[in-house]
């Protein structure tokens, strides 16, 4: 990594972009496409990956055979590396353990030492120092139901909101480096049921089967679309392959031929072009409804 002195927001500098996550894979289903774009434009983009992800099944069948389950966690290793070279990104594991997804009625308790439990400042105090060494210009992170109810994904909402505000404060974990402060965080969500129904017509109309009617028929009418807290979006249709090898990458999760891959690529690009983001914290001056992250933050750094 570029030592931290090295990294400034001075005129001429490169734009940097962390986007942080919960598990190894995520980075590739959520925002991908995006940061290989800004990658391709010559950002520095940074995923953090909180866990190891080590809890994580074997998703995809092919993957079901000996050998596998025992080494889950030197897998879903290399599987990571293997995605940000893909990506062209710089990783960093934030080194704690994946709590799993509680399952039954009722929920067992989230395992002792999980991230999920362990006391908010452990996670915070690493992810400032990271931060601090990587002074990012934007934050990605999840929104307050971490896209969906998984205890990682909301604890990575919770550490991720917490170290935007302490980086910058020099009296907040002193010992994590020198203050730094970011421009812009931004949130990811979950599923829009505004997308899913148009690829669910545009599947249908040109013969083909759609993964999403019974996804559709179950919504909940009273369940507001994320769409409506959409700030920016994206153009990154280009970079959708590179995305769907990344997601590949993680062969333990991703099954090639699930529901993931049923939207041709054409269509894709045709219909929905963008990924999509929300505003939350801004230190710039942009005009919502944007298309760059890095709206009125590129005036500063790079001018």
């Amino acid at each position: 990594m570029v030592e931290a002195d090295e990294r400034s927001s001075e005129p001429g500098s490169r734009l940097r972009l962390m986007a942080v996550h919960a598990h190894p894979d995520d980075e590739s289903s959520k925002g991908a496409a995006t940061m290989a774009k800004y990658v391709a434009e010559g950002a520095e983009v940074m995923v953090v990956s909180c866990t190891g992800g080590e809890a994580g099944s074997i998703l995809n069948p092919a993957m079901d055979k000996p050998g596998v389950h025992e080494n889950m966690p030197r897998i879903r290793r290399e599987e990571m590396a293997r995605a940000a070279e893909i990506l062209g990104i710089e990783h960093h594991w934030l080194g704690f353990i994946d709590s799993g997804l509680p399952e039954g009625d009722p929920l067992p308790p989230v395992p002792e030492g999980s991230f999920a439990v362990v006391p908010l400042e452990e996670p915070v105090r690493e992810l400032v120092k990271v931060m601090r060494e990587f002074r990012p210009h934007v934050v990605l992170t999840y929104d307050e139901t971490g896209g969906y109810p998984h205890p990682d994904h909301i604890r990575t909402h919770e550490v991720s909101v917490a170290a935007f505000d302490a980086v910058a404060e020099p009296d907040r974990f002193p010992e994590a480096g020198e203050p730094w402060q970011p421009l812009k965080l931004y949130y990811m969500h979950g599923h829009s049921r505004q997308r899913m129904q148009l690829f669910h017509e545009a599947l249908l109309e040109a013969g083909l089967e759609s993964p999403y009617g019974e996804w559709l028929e179950k919504w909940d009418p009273k369940h507001p679309d994320v769409m409506e807290r959409v700030t920016t979006r994206i153009e990154c249709a280009d970079y959708f392959k590179i995305r769907d090898e990344a997601l590949k990458a993680h062969a333990t999760q991703i099954d090639p031929t699930s529901r993931w891959f049923a939207v041709p690529l054409e269509m894709q690009r045709r219909i929905w072009p963008t990924e999509e983001y929300e505003l939350v914290r801004s230190l710039v001056d942009s005009t919502l409804p944007e298309d760059d992250l890095f709206a009125g933050v590129r005036e500063k750094v790079t001018a």
